[in-house]
């Protein structure tokens, strides 16, 4: 597989027959191969996650499907293309004989994806995460934690080829956690860092951490937008 980190939480993963473009709201995007069809994604609503630009594509392929969460309005998706569009609540499972997309729900808005091409098993967080913080009331925080501890859960025990997760400076010392709880419950061959504001050192900064010992040979550091890589 071809990954490409395009900005914020947005990548493009190219399997041998399909291309899947995650939260694309901004960047500079690379060549995609008009042979195959491209599935694009938007796992919820916030502005760092979803843009109407998406819908600019179906004008130039006709091999395109939108795969977008539930709560993205559909009138923000122009009537033309409706019909190449899907809106998956969580816990929800969607196939058309060449993708299969599973659901989870997330901790913020929207949901998580695992997709499953060619194959290959492509897991994208969205807003997932273990959204624990200073100043948050020490009830929040706890509930937090068990919500996202039950989400992910769910999928105990999977194989996940690529996993794109949040690794969020802004929580300062809690931005591992997710990641962390996340490696403990699925098996994940490549761990791409996301959602990470700018900041390309949190890869290293995790790495560096006593609890990433055991997988931080999977993490992958990612030092600029449209890097690509070979996994």
């Amino acid at each position: 597989m071809k990954i490409t980190y395009i900005h914020h939480s947005s990548f493009l993963v190219e399997t041998e027959s399909a291309c899947l473009l995650f939260d694309y709201f901004e960047g500079a995007l690379p060549k995609i191969p008009e042979e195959k069809m491209l599935y694009v994604f938007a796992s919820h609503r916030h502005p760092d996650h979803f843009s109407k630009v998406i819908f600019d594509l179906a004008a130039e392929r006709e091999k395109i499907t939108y795969i977008l969460s539930s709560d993205i309005w559909t009138k923000r998706v122009p009537e033309a293309i409706r019909e190449k569009t899907h809106f998956l609540d969580p816990d929800t499972v969607w196939e058309d004989g060449q993708l299969k997309v599973e659901t989870y729900k997330s901790t913020d808005e929207g949901v998580a994806f695992w997709c499953t091409a060619d194959g290959h098993a492509i897991y994208h967080a969205g807003d997932l995460n273990h959204w624990y913080w200073d100043g948050e009331e020490e009830q929040w925080n706890s509930d937090m934690t068990a919500a996202y501890r039950s989400e992910i859960e769910k999928m105990r025990g999977r194989t996940a080829d690529l996993a794109f997760l949040p690794l969020d400076p802004r929580q300062e010392s809690y931005f591992y956690l997710g990641i962390d709880d996340f490696v403990k419950v699925v098996n994940v061959k490549t761990i791409f860092p996301m959602h990470f504001w700018g900041q390309f050192d949190v890869a290293v900064r995790l790495k560096a951490l006593p609890c990433s010992e055991s997988y931080r040979d999977r993490i992958v550091e990612i030092e600029k937008e449209g890097q690509e890589f070979i996994r």
